[in-house]
């Protein structure tokens, strides 16, 4: 469930950067940096360049995001 005025939008991871910072080509073909949500991290799920990903924004700054979702292959 989105927080409150938070939105979502699908993209495609193209780049694995340090400290589990990652590129994404979003649908719309802006390419951002995003980092995965806590709950991906402590289950170990593994995010690897061409991966297809949910990524969620906040409404002030929409150049950065949070992976909120993997989508199975």
């Amino acid at each position: 469930m989105p927080s409150r005025g938070n939105t979502q939008l699908d993209g495609q991871v193209r780049e694995s950067l340090p400290n589990t910072m990652f590129r994404v080509a979003l649908s719309d073909g802006r390419l951002i940096l995003a980092t995965p949500l806590g709950k991906l991290r402590r289950s170990f799920v593994r995010i690897l360049p061409g991966d297809r990903v949910r990524v969620e924004f906040t409404k002030y700054d929409r150049d950065r995001g949070r992976i909120i979702q993997k989508y199975q292959k």
